[in-house]
C-alpha cells in the first residue's frame, strides 16, 4: 500500500492529498529515510511523521483494506512515540500563552503596564519600598 494512502487510512491525516503533501515536504520517513508519496509500506516498517511540531513514530502491524474507524486503528499500527515529544508540545503551549492573539493590534496603555508589572522582578519591588521618601 502507498504510504500516503496508509497514513490516510489509519487517520493520521484528514485527506489523502494532505498526506501526499506531507510526504512531498519531507515530513514522512520510512525506516529513517525520506519518501515519496508512492513508496510502498509493508508490515514491520517504522514510520516517522512530523505533524504539529511533534515527531510521531508508528510501527506498521498490518495493512488496512480501506480507511478504518478510529477504534480499529490500533489493529494496524503501534504508536511508539517517545514521551519527550508530548512534553515538548506542553512546553509549546505554555510559551504561546504570553503572546497576544493575532489581529488584536498594538497593546493599549493598560496592557503595557500589565506586561511591565508581570515582568517586574520581586527584587525591584523590595528596592522601591526600601528607599526613603525625600
Amino acid at each position: 500500500m502507498r504510504v500516503d494512502k496508509f497514513l490516510w487510512c489509519v487517520r493520521y491525516f484528514k485527506t489523502r492529498s494532505i498526506a501526499t503533501e506531507a510526504c512531498k515536504q519531507g515530513k514522512v520517513k520510512v525506516n529513517g529515510a525520506g519518501v515519496k508519496p508512492s513508496r510502498e509500506v509493508y508490515p514491520t516498517d517504522r514510520l516517522t511523521i512530523r505533524k504539529n511540531q511533534i515527531n510521531y513514530e508508528i510501527e506498521v502491524l498490518d495493512l488496512p483494506p480501506s480507511r478504518v474507524g478510529a477504534k480499529l486503528v490500533n489493529l494496524y499500527i503501534t504508536d511508539v512515540t517517545p514521551k519527550e515529544e508530548f512534553e515538548k508540545l506542553e512546553l509549546l503551549k505554555y510559551s504561546r500563552d504570553y503572546y497576544r492573539k493575532k489581529g488584536t493590534g498594538r497593546p493599549t496603555k493598560k496592557d503595557r503596564r500589565d506586561i511591565d508589572d508581570w515582568f517586574e522582578s520581586p527584587q525591584e519591588d523590595s528596592n522601591k519600598e526600601a528607599k526613603p521618601e525625600e
